[in-house]
């Protein structure tokens, strides 16, 4: 399994209403995201990926961008 930014930035335009998504959209920062929001990018990811994402992996460093997300899951596979 994999995530492809093409597949992230679908998922966040027709998924989460996130219409002018790109790959350094601040999401989670800027407040496109919220908690509820935030945890449906989980489960998208986990589902895209097969990764079990951790508690303390859920930073911003890691999650608050399109590209970031997309490093996470790269690193972690």
């Amino acid at each position: 399994m994999s995530l492809t930014h093409g597949k992230l930035i679908g998922y966040l335009r027709d998924s989460l209403n996130i219409a002018h998504a790109d790959s350094e959209s601040e999401l989670f920062s800027s407040g496109l995201l919220d908690s509820v929001s935030m945890v449906n990018l989980l489960a998208f990811v986990e589902q895209s990926t097969g990764l079990a994402i951790r508690a303390e992996d859920v930073t911003l460093e890691n999650f608050d961008t399109p590209a970031r997300i997309i490093r996470f899951a790269e690193a972690s596979a």
